[in-house]
Order: structure tokens, then C-alpha cells, then sequence
């Protein structure tokens, strides 16, 4: 996967084998994911990249993240449980998300006209973040570690393959996560173990 965001914007996310292609969907949404970026960096946040994709932060803190994909590109809101989405345009990533956090979008018009709900949800994480808030945890019948919370409410294909395995997979994957110290080690594992979920495998398969 990419580590500089710029090389997103260029050839794609490198999480496929239509990576650096005509056929990557970031060369289908390029104006679109252009108009993204603009306004994530003239709010002056901080761009970098994380599970792919252009991330951008603000005081230590994940606030935003643009993904593309074939039939949509995406601006996910991180800890958007923090925010009321007063406007109504939030949507889950997946079942298993804890809170609707993405806009959908499906051409640079459909930005342009989400533009202020766009800078108004960034700003309000910001302030959340200056803040030092957090969200509150949802209780959930398979206790999820908080890396992959995160990871699956940031990475839509993702969030549907792991609503789409049975709870025993889910929870073999919620345990060998959870069984490394340091969260760095926990996002490791994620990323090890991501195409084994797109896949429908547990963590134990082959």
C-alpha cells in the first residue's frame, strides 16, 4: 500500500491489482478526489497516509479520510460518534460500525453541493480533538478491539466483508488482535490479516 498521500491522488491506493492502472478507481474519480483533497488542506489539516489512503489529521488526531472505489468515492469522518450529523448525510460503513460516519459520493457535483457539511464536520473534529474528547464505546456482543473499530469504520469494503462473516470468524479475529500489547502491533495485524477477511476466512483458516 502506499505511504505518501500524493501517490494516491496519482496511481491509487495499492491495495490491488489495478493499482497504478487506467482501470484504479482513483482514475475514475479523479476530479472528485481532487475537490476532496482541496478541501481537507485549505481546512488546514495535516495530510498523510494511513491503510492506503490519504488521512488528514489535526492535534494528534485522525479526522478525515478519502477512499475510492469502483462504485463510489468516499470522505470518512473519524470519531464522527463526536458530532451530531444534523444535515443527515452520514452513512454506516458497515453493519459492524459503531456509528454513521461516510459520505457516499459519485461525482465532483455530488462534493461541490456537500461542500459546507463537508468543512462544517471538519471543523467540529478539529474542536474535538483540541479538546482531547473521545467517543464513547458502544457495547457490542463480540468486543471489538478499538484498532479495528476504526479500520472498519474507515474502509468500507472492508466493514462488508467482516459483516458478512459468521460471529465465530468475527470473534477469532476480535482475539487475535486483541492478543498483541502495543496498538501499533494490533494495526499490524489488520493489515496482515485484510485479505483473509475479504476472502470470508477466520483468522485460523487456510
Amino acid at each position: 500500500m502506499i505511504t505518501d498521500p500524493t501517490e494516491f491522488f496519482e496511481i491509487g491506493c495499492g491495495r490491488c491489482k489495478r493499482f497504478a492502472t487506467e482501470d484504479c478507481s482513483v482514475k475514475k474519480w479523479e476530479e472528485g478526489l481532487a475537490a476532496l483533497r482541496e478541501i481537507c488542506r485549505s481546512e488546514g489539516l495535516e495530510e498523510t497516509a494511513k491503510w492506503g489512503h490519504p488521512c488528514y489529521m489535526a492535534h494528534g488526531r485522525n479526522i478525515a479520510l478519502i477512499g475510492a472505489f469502483q462504485k463510489d468515492f468516499t470522505l470518512t469522518f473519524m470519531n464522527a460518534s463526536l458530532i451530531s450529523d444534523v444535515h443527515g448525510v452520514l452513512q454506516k460503513a458497515g453493519p459492524n460500525a459503531q456509528a454513521a460516519s461516510l459520505i457516499r459520493f459519485g461525482s465532483a457535483a455530488d462534493v461541490k453541493d456537500h461542500e459546507p457539511n463537508l468543512r462544517e464536520y471538519l471543523r467540529r473534529l478539529v474542536g474535538c480533538a483540541e479538546r482531547g474528547e473521545k467517543p464513547t464505546k458502544i457495547p457490542s456482543s463480540i468486543d471489538l478491539p478499538d484498532e479495528l473499530v476504526e479500520v472498519l469504520d474507515s474502509d468500507p469494503e472492508l466493514a462488508e466483508a467482516f459483516a458478512s462473516l459468521t460471529p465465530g470468524r468475527q470473534r477469532s479475529y476480535a482475539i487475535v488482535i486483541s492478543g498483541a500489547k502495543k496498538s501499533e502491533t494490533r494495526f499490524a495485524r489488520i493489515k496482515k490479516y485484510r485479505p483473509q477477511i475479504l476472502s470470508g476466512k477466520g483468522a485460523n483458516e487456510r
